[in-house]
């Protein structure tokens, strides 16, 4: 007999839940590719998209995932020995820095480690020194995935503006994109990207890239850029085909409309708030649990901590054993880490990391915290009592609020 039978949970951070009228939507046969239903439906994607990013510039859809637009990014926004600076906050961005050096730029890394987020003021300082302006790009993620730190993307707009540079301001939103507060427009921010496999709900496969006026003219003169990667089709097409270098990703865009329709019926300050509310009833339970124990939030400062994925240790490998056990015994599954530890150090078995972004409610949060604290029963986990209860006084506190509670924190900007 096992407890786990039933609808399993996947709360990793990515791919997230589909709603059930998003497999519905994919469930069709393929579809004329030329003209007709298929046609509309794209290009009635696009100002739905610059809807959920707060921009009125140009989008560029793509087959892939992240680390496809990391590199789409790249050989679009700059040339062969250009300097870019990566701001780093964890694994991920560390992981864009490495594409645009292997792609052939200068890297220059500025490295807040794995728990403080990106200072607005050191970025300021590297663009002051930079006085030749051979920097070409400055690279951010808003939210690292592998550390949960979530980064102040209008003050390191504002940064950059104090410093009087011109360099591309680009943002890696895969994690946070209708997740965590993003205004594209209203924070200065030149290119942003994300995946459909996170808060936009929709199975993984698909990229978009949000371009300002600015980018793309910067990139006319960028010479990595490659018939397929090259985002002036993409932004720009004539045949539907253009919109993807090829056939598109036809079962995708049937899910994606869907699940843009759902984000935008909900009106995208509820899905933030939404998302507020409900990470907060997970760092709730947390600073209980730890009270008794020696489980710790990796992101000390709430005003860090992103809204969709939620980074923890416990003393290895204790880390292991939970997400194991719940996978076994609760049917839910917790994130491995990554980026916190060596794979083959005893301290990875300490990490996890639970997503909570996309298509999400309260009673699914409780039954997480729910499983997690029968986890730390049964395996005789050390920790605080009244993790469920600290989150549902959380939640029952600010049901129905229409702005996030202070509690609940969370970087938004701004």
């Amino acid at each position: 007999m096992s407890l786990s039978n039933g609808r399993h949970y996947l709360a990793i951070p990515g791919p997230s839940v589909l709603p059930d009228a998003v497999l519905q939507a994919m469930q069709r046969p393929a579809p004329n590719i030329y003209t007709g239903e298929l046609v509309e439906l794209t290009h009635g994607l696009i100002p739905d998209l610059k809807k959920i990013a707060r921009t009125q510039h140009h989008v560029a859809m793509y087959i892939s995932n992240g680390h496809g637009l990391w590199e789409a990014s790249l050989t679009n926004m700059i040339s062969r020995g250009d300097a870019v600076l990566a701001c780093l906050s964890g694994a991920f961005g560390e992981g864009w820095a490495d594409v645009a050096e292997s792609l052939g730029a200068s890297v220059q890394r500025l490295d807040f480690g794995k728990k403080a987020a990106i200072d607005p003021a050191k970025v300021e300082q590297a663009l002051r020194a930079d006085t030749d302006h051979k920097i070409k790009a400055v690279l951010v993620t808003h939210v690292d995935t592998a550390t949960s730190l979530c980064n102040d993307i209008k003050a390191i707009r504002a940064a950059i503006d104090a410093a009087g540079h011109p360099a591309i301001y680009a943002v890696d939103c895969v994690a946070s994109m209708a997740c965590d507060r993003f205004e594209m427009d209203a924070w200065g921010v030149d290119v942003a990207i994300a995946a459909s496999q996170k808060g936009l709900m929709t199975p993984a496969g698909m990229g978009f890239i949000w371009v300002s006026d600015k980018a793309l003219a910067a990139g006319q003169s960028a010479d990595m850029r490659t018939p397929y990667w090259d985002w002036n089709l993409r932004t720009n097409p004539v045949h539907l085909y253009e919109f993807f270098g090829g056939t598109p990703p036809t079962q995708h865009l049937y899910a994606l409309r869907t699940a843009v329709d759902m984000l935008l019926d909900e009106g995208m300050e509820n899905v933030w708030n939404r998302h507020a509310v409900l990470a907060g009833a997970y760092w709730a339970a947390a600073q209980a649990w730890g009270q008794g124990g020696d489980l710790v939030l990796n992101v000390a400062d709430p005003a860090h901590r992103s809204h969709a994925v939620t980074a923890l240790k416990l003393t290895e490998p204790d880390g292991t054993r939970l997400r194991d056990w719940l996978t076994e015994h609760m049917g839910v599954t917790l994130g491995i880490p990554l980026g916190m530890a060596a794979w083959d150090a005893a301290e990875w078995h300490g990490y996890f990391r639970i997503g909570h972004m996309g298509h999400l409610n309260a009673q699914m949060v409780l039954g997480v915290i729910g499983a997690i604290e029968t986890g730390f029963v049964a395996l005789d986990i050390p920790h605080g009592a009244g993790g469920v209860t600290a989150a549902a006084q959380f939640l029952a506190s600010n049901a129905g609020t229409v702005t996030p509670p202070a509690e609940a924190g969370g970087c938004c900007g701004g």
